[in-house]
């Protein structure tokens, strides 16, 4: 481990624990939710609304969960988000066992709501760190995210026989722990105290903030870079399915496909560090591009692998560099109104995406939804190369806020 790794705060590692317990609870819903539509639903044209319920809260909940953490700060915002899970999960767990469609939608539903707030544990890095070290935490943040791709799917399998009357109810049990484990550790964390305590606010008006170069930048790396990993990834398994792959090849591709999208977090903060942003930000792009070609070219077992794993990387590398750029657009006052609106348009994307990908599937075909992302891809690598023009260089427009100012 290196010099600047050691130095890292405690906060960071229990950021990065707790964003483990948020894709491993995205894994798992994404394991079952489907499945559990289909059994619960009076019409089974409904059956995946529960995970579009999920999508959609989490486009919903972006804006007031940064608004709220702006004015109560990040930690509490945190436990709110942990307790309206455990809410859910006990919610789903009753209308699993009553055979209940409605009572598992307003599950999924707060669901949603909790991956809202832990969706600014990356952000919530960038704050507890100097300015120079912003790229690595929140690489390390996302690291944790690795955990997600072995526990999620085997949780839900090996809690499936918990409850003799119904294979989906062991999940949502063990899923209310996970809940209240990240609870407990974020509760461990130093956290920045709201910076926007008073009705007063100083700052640049929000227009003014959105249209900076830099911001629109940052949002297209981070939007459209998910909006392509969405949209082949949700199309992957169906065009295996054409294909006639059983459902333990696809759970292989899906697998390493997760793995590379967080495995490389260990990695992504010091390339960024070394090498620059603009470097990081571009290979992302060739990356997904070299995964569009792959599928365009074969249908083998290799090709939906290693498409998949680079498509990961990709995501990885433009996701985590937005993220890292965007912190450069605002002041410490500034960033619950520009955070909320990142999140906002990003997640608005990955909503649209996810429940688009199964139509144009449907419709037009694998070959379609790839190439329906060549032109996000190049605007996302138009974009950089702008960026790499402009001789833009790194700096802070806000000192870092110190831990004399941190929740106890």
């Amino acid at each position: 481990m290196s010099d600047q790794q050691q130095r890292m705060p405690l906060t960071i590692y229990l950021l990065s624990l707790c964003n483990a317990y948020l894709y491993v609870c995205a894994s798992l819903l994404i394991t079952i939710s489907a499945l559990i539509g289909f059994e619960l639903a009076p019409d089974k044209r409904l059956s995946t609304l529960p995970l579009a319920l999920q999508f959609f809260s989490i486009m919903c909940g972006s804006v007031p969960a940064s608004l709220i953490m702006g004015r109560i700060g990040r930690k509490r915002g945190f436990l709110i988000g942990g307790g309206i899970g455990v809410v859910g999960a006990s919610v789903a767990l009753w209308s699993v066992l009553n055979d209940d469609f409605l009572g598992y939608c307003l599950a999924t539903i707060c669901f949603g709501l909790f991956a809202a707030f832990g969706n600014y544990y990356r952000f919530t890095a960038a704050e507890v760190v100097p300015a120079t070290r912003k790229s690595l935490a929140i690489s390390m943040v996302m690291a944790g995210g690795v955990i997600a791709a072995f526990i999620g799917p085997n949780l839900a399998n090996w809690s499936s026989a918990l409850f003799d009357t119904s294979v989906f109810a062991g999940p949502f049990a063990v899923l209310i722990g996970v809940y209240l484990l990240s609870m407990m550790t974020i509760a461990f964390a130093n956290l920045p105290a709201p910076v926007l305590n008073t009705a007063t606010y100083s700052g640049r008006p929000l227009l003014k903030i959105l249209l900076q170069p830099l911001f629109i930048v940052a949002v297209l790396c981070q939007m459209l870079g998910y909006a392509t990993m969405n949209l082949v990834m949700t199309a992957t398994p169906l065009a295996m399915h054409v294909h006639e792959y059983g459902l333990g090849a696809t759970a292989f591709v899906i697998q390493w496909h997760v793995v590379s999208m967080f495995a490389p977090s260990f990695v992504t903060g010091h390339l960024i560090q070394r090498l620059g942003i603009v470097p990081v930000l571009a290979s992302g792009v060739v990356l997904g591009l070299a995964c569009v070609a792959i599928n365009l070219t074969g249908n083998s077992m290799a090709h939906f692998t290693v498409s998949l794993v680079l498509l990961g990387v990709s995501w990885n590398f433009l996701f985590i560099g937005g993220t890292s750029l965007l912190t450069d657009t605002y002041t410490p006052e500034e960033k619950s109104r520009t955070q909320a609106a990142n999140d906002l348009l990003v997640f608005s994307t990955v909503s649209i995406t996810a429940l688009a990908a199964g139509g144009m599937h449907h419709l037009f075909g694998y070959r379609f939804v790839n190439l329906s992302v060549i032109p996000m891809l190049l605007i996302t690598g138009g974009a950089v190369i702008w960026l790499g023009l402009s001789g833009w260089q790194r700096k802070s427009l806000g000192a870092p806020i110190q831990s004399s100012a941190a929740e106890r």
